[in-house]
Parts: C-alpha cells; sequence; structure tokens
C-alpha cells in the first residue's frame, strides 16, 4: 500500500495556491505527518522547493506515476493541525496565498536561508553518540541523512528522543550551547569506583560523590565544579576514567535573563475590577467562547484584572495569550506579567533577534512556556490548551498587518478563541468605534472600570489656541502656560512627558525664492530633516541624501528649514531650559536593540526630567513622579484624508493624558492646537469617551462608513502611472455587474500619497453591508489578475482598512 502526501509548495502564485500530490517513499511510510516540512520536485527540470504537507493518505491502486518527496526538512511537525485549519481559514479570509499565511506562522529563523544540524540530547545513547556524532555534539544534518533508509532511523531516533533537529541561520542566529556532564555508571558502579581511588584524591573523590547525586541527570559543567568544588583537570580525568561524558546543553537565549525583575503577589481588587475578574474567571472556566470588551479609563487596573484572569486560567491547566500593540509598550508590560508569572512567560515581539524569537518559539511550541505576551504575530505563538486571549489597547492600528497576508490580529485572536472554545479580553480606554459598536449590540460583553484604581481623579486638562500665542509671542514649539508648567515640575521635581507625533528635526525644506521644496525622487511626500545624521531621509522608502546649502531649483543661498519634528523640539527646550534633563524616544533613539527599555529604565529611575517622544510614549507607562504631560501639536492626524482621522486624534489625545497623575500626585495636560474647538479635541479635554462614541458614530452613520458599513480597498500599483489608472479603471467596469447594485464603489482615484518606492498607487474603495458575491468576486479578480502581476503590475486586497493613506 502506497502513501500519498499533499504538500502545499513554496510558489506563491494562484496556480499553486492547492496542494500538490507526491509519493512518499516507502522508507518514510506512516512517519511523513501533515505539517512537516518536506523538499519537492517541481515543474519540468530539476527544481526543488520547500513545501508543507497538509495531509496524508493510503492509497491501495497507485500506478507509481507520481514524482515522490525527495527529502523530509523536520522530524515533527512544525505545524499543528490548529496552524493548519488557521492557514486555509487566513488565506480565504485576506485573499492571500496559503504558502505566505504558512510561513506567517514560524519564526524568521525557519523562513530564512539556514544550516540544518542535527544535535545529540541528553538522553543520547552512547552506541548512537559514537556512530552518528562520532563522538560530537552536533552533525551536519544533510551529511547524515543521504538515504531514505538514514532519514527513517533518524525518525525513530528523534521519536525516542535521542537526537533532535535545530537551525542555524548563516550569520544570524546561532544556536546557543553550554558544555555539561553526565554520568555514564550506574549507582552500584559509581560506588565501586570509588573504592579504587586512593583516599588522598579528594578531588576525584568529590567528582564521583558529585556524580552519584545526579541521578542520570545532566547539569552544566560550571555549575558542576562550583557545586562540587572540582576543576576542570577533574572533569577531564573523569572522562578519561569513563566514569562521565561531556555533552552539549542547550541554553536558551533569555532577554531578560540579564533583568532583575521582582515577583509580585496579586493586588486587592475593587469592586469594579472584581465584578470584570469574576466574569472573565468564569468564562475560563465554563470555556466559553466569549468575547469581552474590557473599558477601562486609564490608570483603573486593567492589568491587574488582565494578570488574575491569566492565573485563573493557569489555575485550570491552560495557557493564556497576551497581545499588546507596540514594542514600546512590552518592557513594562513583560515586567509585570513575569513578575508575576516567571518562567512560565514567553516574549514574541520585533524588538528581540532572530535567535532569540526562536529560541522563545521553541519554548512555546515545546509546551516549557505556558503565558505568552508579545506584539502582532504572537498571535500566532504555537499554544496549547489556550484558556484565556487577551489584548490590550485593542483600538491600536499596529495590530493590522499591512503586508500579504494582510490580517487583523483581533480577527485571528477571535478564530483562535472559536477553536480553543476560551474568552477574548479587548482591553481599551478608547475602544475603537468598531468594538464599541458591537458591545452595544451584545456581540461582545462589556465590562466596565470607571475610576482609577487610587479613586485620584483624572488629570485637568487645558486646551491652548496656538493661534492666540502666536500673535503674543514669537514662533515657538512651545506656549507660554507650557513653559511655565514644564519649569514648576522642574522646581518641585516632578517630571513631564512631552509628545509630538512627527521624528526628525523639520518637516521639510524650501527655498524662499522660489518655493522649491525637496521631495524623495522615488516618493511623493517631502524629504525630513534629520540633524543627527545630517541627512534627509524619506520616512516611506527610506532614501537618504545630503543636507542641501544651495536650493537645486535655482541654488539661491536662501534655503530654509520649515516644520518641526522631536528632535528639533529637544533642541529648542535645551536652549529654553539648560538645567533640563532630557530624554528623547522616536524611532531614530530606539533603533538598537534594548533601547526602549533602557531610555524607559532611564527615565524611570529618576535619571531625566523630560521625556520626549512620538507616539509610542502615549500608551501603556505608568511612572508615579510624572505630573505633567504636554501636547506640542494635536493637528497632526486631523488634516488627514481619512474618515479615522478624528477617532484617531481622540484616542491618542486621551491615552498620553493618561500618563499623568497615575500616582498620589495630581496630574495636569496642556494641549495645543491651532483647532481648539474640534470635537476630538473638545471630546479629549473632558476625557468623555461615550460623548465621542454618540457624536463620531452619528458621524459615520452620515457618511457612511464603519462600523454602518463593511470596506474593502483595491489597490493597483505600477512603475508607469498610466498602465497602474487604465487598469482600475478596467476594473471598475468589471466588478460593477458582479456585485449586488446596493454596494457603493469608490474610486478610481489615486492614493493621497500617490507614489511610493517609484510605484504609482491607485484604489477602489468597496462600502457594502451585505454582499453574498464578494467572496466569490474578489477570488475570480486574483486568478484574472495574476498574468498581469508576472508583468510589474501588482494588485491588492485589504479588508476593512484601517488606513487609506
Amino acid at each position: 500500500m502506497a502513501q500519498i502526501a499533499q504538500v502545499l509548495v513554496d510558489v506563491p502564485t494562484m496556480q499553486t495556491n492547492r496542494p500538490y500530490s507526491y509519493q512518499i517513499p516507502t522508507a518514510w511510510q506512516s512517519q511523513v505527518t501533515p505539517g512537516m516540512r518536506v523538499v519537492v520536485p517541481f515543474g519540468r527540470g530539476k527544481r526543488r522547493v520547500q513545501g508543507f504537507v497538509l495531509k496524508t493518505s493510503d492509497v491501495t491502486n497507485f500506478d507509481g506515476d507520481l514524482k515522490a518527496i525527495d527529502a523530509v526538512v523536520d522530524l515533527a511537525p512544525v505545524l499543528n493541525t490548529e496552524a493548519l485549519k488557521m492557514t486555509a481559514w487566513l488565506a480565504a479570509s485576506t485573499f492571500s496565498f496559503q504558502i505566505t499565511c504558512a510561513q506567517t506562522m514560524l519564526p524568521a529563523v525557519m523562513r530564512a536561508k539556514y544550516e540544518k544540524q542535527l544535535r545529540r540530547t541528553a538522553t543520547t545513547s552512547p552506541t548512537v553518540a559514537e556512530q552518528l556524532f562520532h563522538g560530537a555534539a552536533s552533525v551536519d544534518f544533510d551529511s547524515v541523512a543521504t538515504t531514505p533508509q538514514q532519514v527513517s532511523e533518524l525518525l525513530r531516533l528523534q521519536a525516542a528522543g535521542e537526537v533532535e533537529v535545530y537551525y542555524q541561520v548563516k550569520n544570524q542566529a546561532r544556536h546557543k550551547t553550554q558544555l555539561g556532564v553526565k554520568t555514564t555508571l550506574t549507582a552500584a558502579e559509581l560506588t565501586a569506583a570509588t573504592e579504587t581511588v586512593r583516599g588522598g584524591a579528594k578531588k576525584q573523590l568529590a567528582l564521583l560523590k558529585g556524580l552519584a547525586t545526579l541521578n542520570g541527570e545532566t547539569m552544566t559543567q560550571k555549575a558542576f565544579c562550583d557545586e562540587f568544588d572540582v576543576s576542570e583537570a577533574v572533569i577531564r580525568t573523569g572522562e578519561q576514567k569513563g566514569w562521565l561524558q561531556k555533552v552539549a546543553l542547550e541554553v536558551y537565549r533569555d532577554p531578560y535573563a540579564t533583568s532583575d525583575i521582582e515577583a509580585t503577589k496579586p493586588l486587592k481588587l475593587n469592586a469594579e475590577q472584581q465584578v470584570a475578574t469574576d466574569r472573565i474567571t468564569q468564562a475560563v472556566n465554563g470555556s466559553e467562547t466569549k468575547t469581552f470588551l474590557l473599558e477601562g479609563v486609564t490608570g483603573s487596573g486593567k492589568t491587574e484584572v488582565y494578570l488574575q484572569s491569566i492565573a485563573a486560567a493557569l489555575a485550570q491547566g491552560k495557557t493564556a495569550l497576551m497581545l499588546v500593540p507596540e514594542i514600546s509598550l512590552t518592557p513594562q508590560m513583560v515586567r509585570r506579567v513575569k513578575g508575576r508569572f516567571g518562567k512560565a512567560v514567553a516574549v514574541l515581539h520585533s524588538g528581540l533577534s532572530n535567535g532569540e524569537k526562536y529560541d522563545e518559539w521553541r519554548r512555546i511550541k515545546r509546551q516549557e512556556a505556558q503565558v505568552v505576551v508579545g506584539a502582532r504575530s504572537a498571535v500566532f505563538a504555537p499554544l496549547d490548551k489556550i484558556g484565556l486571549i487577551i489584548m490590550d489597547e485593542e483600538h491600536e492600528s499596529s495590530y493590522k498587518q499591512d503586508d500579504a497576508p494582510r490580517y487583523h490580529a483581533r480577527q485571528v485572536a477571535l478564530w483562535r478563541s472559536q477553536y480553543h472554545d476560551c474568552p477574548v479580553v479587548l482591553g481599551s480606554a478608547t475602544p475603537s468605534l468598531e468594538t464599541r459598536a458591537r458591545a452595544e449590540k451584545g456581540v461582545y460583553e462589556r465590562l466596565v472600570l470607571a475610576d482609577r484604581v487610587n479613586r485620584r481623579p483624572l488629570p485637568e486638562v487645558s486646551i491652548i489656541d496656538m493661534k492666540t500665542e502666536l500673535q503674543k509671542h514669537a514662533e515657538s514649539n512651545f506656549s507660554a502656560p507650557l513653559l511655565v508648567a514644564l519649569q514648576d515640575r522642574l522646581d518641585r521635581h516632578e517630571q513631564s512627558v512631552l509628545m509630538l507625533n512627527r521624528r526628525g528635526y523639520s518637516s521639510f525644506v524650501l527655498c524662499r525664492d522660489c518655493g522649491f521644496v525637496l521631495k524623495c525622487p522615488n516618493c511623493d511626500i517631502s524629504l525630513t530633516l534629520h540633524m543627527d545624521t545630517h541627512t534627509m531621509k524619506c520616512h516611506y522608502c527610506g532614501h537618504e541624501e545630503p543636507i542641501p546649502r544651495t536650493c537645486p531649483n535655482c541654488h539661491s543661498r536662501q534655503i530654509r528649514y520649515y516644520g518641526t519634528g522631536t528632535e528639533k523640539v529637544e533642541e529648542e527646550l535645551q536652549d529654553l531650559m539648560p538645567d533640563a534633563r532630557i530624554i528623547r524616544m522616536d524611532n531614530d533613539t530606539t533603533r538598537k536593540k534594548g533601547a526602549h527599555a533602557k531610555l524607559l529604565a532611564k527615565f524611570g529611575s529618576g535619571e531625566a526630567d523630560i521625556l520626549i517622544g512620538t507616539q509610542m510614549i502615549a500608551k501603556g507607562l505608568d511612572f508615579p513622579n510624572v505630573t505633567l504631560v504636554g501636547v506640542l501639536n494635536a493637528d497632526t492626524a486631523l488634516g488627514l484624508p481619512d474618515f479615522r482621522a478624528s477617532e484617531r486624534t481622540f484616542q491618542l489625545l486621551t491615552q498620553v493624558s493618561g500618563r499623568a497623575g497615575r500616582a498620589e500626585k495630581t496630574g495636569h495636560v496642556y494641549i495645543q492646537t491651532f483647532n481648539p474647538d474640534h470635537y476630538a479635541i473638545r471630546f479629549a479635554k473632558h476625557h468623555d469617551y461615550e460623548g465621542f462614541f454618540k457624536y463620531e458614530m452619528a458621524m459615520r452613520h452620515q457618511g457612511g462608513y464603519p462600523p454602518y458599513y463593511f470596506t474593502v480597498q483595491i489597490t493597483a500599483s505600477d512603475l508607469d502611472e498610466g498602465i497602474a489608472a487604465k487598469r482600475m479603471y478596467q476594473l471598475l467596469q468589471w466588478l460593477r455587474p458582479r456585485l449586488d447594485p446596493q454596494t457603493i464603489l469608490l474610486g478610481p482615484t489615486p492614493k493621497p500619497i500617490a507614489r511610493v518606492n517609484r510605484r504609482y498607487y491607485y484604489q477602489i474603495v468597496i462600502k457594502y453591508k451585505r454582499e453574498p458575491n464578494l467572496e466569490k468576486t474578489l477570488t475570480t479578480l486574483l486568478h484574472e489578475t495574476q498574468a498581469q502581476q508576472r508583468q510589474g503590475l501588482q494588485i491588492g486586497i485589504d479588508v476593512e482598512p484601517l488606513h487609506f493613506m
């Protein structure tokens, strides 16, 4: 009886967006299982590609015409049953290739070019160690897996726990090991060996005594030497006498190994927190597929509700997944979660190295970690028996992936909730309108934390009209009231946070003689001045060039800097307040690994008086000595051509305002704006989310936007603007007859930033309440545009986009 594998090949096209049948070689029958990666021949010639086994089946009348699997990449599945089902769902719901979705669920170290090694384990028998490894700790996998029979034997050894495969990325992540020792003798043989040692050889006797206490376990050589007071020379003697063997012990790369994280105990909950925790715990214990909206003002103790709910899941023998939106939130959140659950916590976010992410992923897969904290992609963590999924700051746009597959972590979390029969908690002080509307309709259960845990009032907010300020004083980034407040906090040894949502020194460079603005040669956007590197940079494609001394257009020397950025604000504030200790936190100062945590730790320990930053400082930070928050320009997002501009402005102002007065000291917030009467700013002044929600919902209803309508954005891009525009007009004519007459089609129009990285972008927006033909139409669209995509035209489909820029 022959076995057939259905393999999803690593060729991302619509034609290959389905599994192909391959024969499983006789030597591997029943050993190749779904979720493993294999190498298969594909197409004509000698092309070999990697693929995922989706399923296997027995075939009695196999005629031998199928191609056979060439090689097995893994000795155990890297994608479990849930991940394989999630792959199919994600591909269908985001109109993406299945292979792209499957690879999204694995750490980068397993998607990159790698060297595959076979390594001994602590239970490797001496026979296998000698025959397979010849005394070495590891060998190149391909050197010992050259025949089907050898691979079959390796599969057997892996199942017995004697060997395991690991991956080394070339010039990147390296597998970290330490030298370990284990005895080769039984307890009786160790006793016998002791009797052969002369009484004066005290170190050898200490060695044998130490080996006897190991009970067959392995211990790092360094720890063994320290504990039993023996030297490396004595270890070598023991190895020569056959008392012990040296083995390579895996050491996980722990990004928080050097962090001094104090253990914490559950805090006493107030009445609102207790109600929320009890209801979530009830859902955890009852395995309810329930979605909760935990709506709590800043400082209301949402994190403690999360922690005690996670504890309830762990008490049931289940695991927990906690998502945070940005790397800047992770250090403080990780400290709190690790402080409560210790080594049971694994961390996954972009600030880790490839090696650290790979090690954390393996800890989770091996069930050595029961709690995962991480950013967007952590939603795919290979946890089993999930009892609770938490999504903190659920309104954040960073939960949406910009590239294919364009998934939203919230939708993946809800899918996994269904799969594991567990609750999801969506937490925020300013929930997205879509989430709050679902809670209003009873689709989600709403839990409210209306007060701060310490019963302190929310900070007073003062709105500063910058139009009036400019009439009174010379142009400055700082109004007079804000400067007075900053000096007051400095005198009282209290801390301040200043937010400006624009990095760099100034927004653009302009010639005062001819009006020329220096733009990116690849994008329709002006270049931003960065004084620290003395360059002009594009924040879209990364283009960089020197600062011009004369106008490239008219050669005048009247070239000036306009607008402002965090770098310029820091310089101006240092001139105005020379005694102030200032930290700047933006993408330029936090590029290096661990920079976020270091800057925040420095500020938290009182080594700085003022923290200046972009929106990364607006959320999640909890510093008791911060009593002043200043928003230097609240209008940054208000002028954008996006229907969510007001919502984002309100959320950002409310979140950053919540950083002030979180402990016993009273907080105050100053918001500088040229639009003091805008409703988003007025509602933010009074911390009035419910008022904003009702007003904004009326605006959305009037304009026909989410949550009253669903949206899909279709984009076409090409190096030739004419081709992109022409194709979108053809697409519009193609779409109209295939969709319901009630469905609204907007466009085609150039995107607000029409050119990025030399490609011109046009878009069509589909708005609908119910569209039965949508899935079939968009799938057909992908098939029919495949040939054009090979010619350079790129078609993208984004379901429920968060940005239209």
